[in-house]
């Protein structure tokens, strides 16, 4: 469970009046809050948020439809050259769903937020609301760090203990298309710290269609991913030893069985007799691996 501290960034607490936000006259506004017409937003360029649920915009969009705007989003005045006079802080899905409710224009709170500060504000607020998913915060946690940040004040501006900042941070070490599971919840944060237990890509990439093709709990994916990562056994006599050794082709098939199996596999070969051992840790892990053998699938 991730342990959430008071947020020492400025967060959309420290942007928004306390007051009830109420529509104001639709002249654009020089300072404080009005409406703006949306035309003349460009949506914030270190926005943490990647991801909108089409599905999510769409009721939001009904609902503007139907009540308006109810919460102003911030924004910004612009660089001068700049294609648009404003910028948005804090709010992008509310922009992007009254864009799609056809409004022209929408309630804004103009602050004066310094470049660099925008990645900060917009992170507190997503982490505030939890909208972001975790591949998400770590490129948003990357980013704070790059600016000169520790990992240590990247937790106290965003309310997170340092140790939930690096397990996110880990998780950018994945490929792409194992990055794109964790962002569609295709697999959780758990699945991906088990996954990058293996720095083999084929047993990683067995691993992850394991886990989704049965629904793996987080348990027992990291249960075979230790399997596939530790090292395997000395062998007890010198001649299997020496000649799996220096044989790469039983080294090669060693790998392909491991990789097939998702456990360790150890081959002893000697003047052509020999042994395959295959791991098994428990029941359920014995009746894995022998449906596997006997199937004759993938697992």
């Amino acid at each position: 469970m991730v342990t959430r501290r008071n947020a020492l960034g400025r967060g959309l607490d420290a942007l928004l009046p306390s007051a009830p936000a109420r529509r104001a006259p639709e002249a654009p506004p020089r300072a404080g809050g009005g409406e703006l017409a949306l035309a003349e937003i460009a949506p914030n360029p270190d926005q943490p948020r990647r991801r909108f649920d089409e599905a999510e915009l769409e009721r939001l969009a009904d609902s503007i439809r139907r009540h308006g705007v109810l919460q102003p989003v911030v924004v910004r005045r612009a660089p001068p050259d700049a294609a648009k006079p404003y910028e948005l802080v804090v709010g992008e899905r509310r922009w992007r769903a009254a864009q799609r409710a056809g409004r022209e224009s929408i309630p804004a709170l103009v602050q004066d937020v310094e470049p660099s500060a925008l990645l900060e504000v917009a992170l507190v607020e997503n982490v505030q609301r939890r909208d972001l998913n975790p591949i998400e915060l770590a490129h948003a946690f990357r980013a704070l760090l790059a600016a000169g940040h520790t990992q240590d004040e990247v937790g106290a501006r965003v309310g997170l203990e340092r140790s939930t900042v690096a397990n996110h941070l880990r998780l950018l070490e994945l490929p792409k298309e194992l990055q794109e599971d964790v962002e569609l919840g295709t697999l959780s944060i758990g699945h991906a710290k088990a996954l990058l237990q293996l720095a083999n890509p084929e047993r990683r990439r067995a691993l992850r269609d394991r886990i989704v093709a049965e629904a793996l709990s987080v348990r027992a994916a990291e249960a075979l991913a230790r399997a596939l990562a530790a090292p395997a056994a000395p062998r007890k006599t010198a001649p299997a030893a020496g000649a799996a050794k220096s044989d790469p082709n039983l080294r090669q098939l060693t790998e392909q069985l491991q990789t097939h199996l998702l456990t360790r596999v150890r081959i002893e070969n000697a003047a052509g007799h020999g042994r395959i051992e295959i791991h098994f840790h428990g029941p359920e892990e014995l009746d894995r691996v022998a449906r596997t053998i006997l199937e004759g699938r993938r697992p």
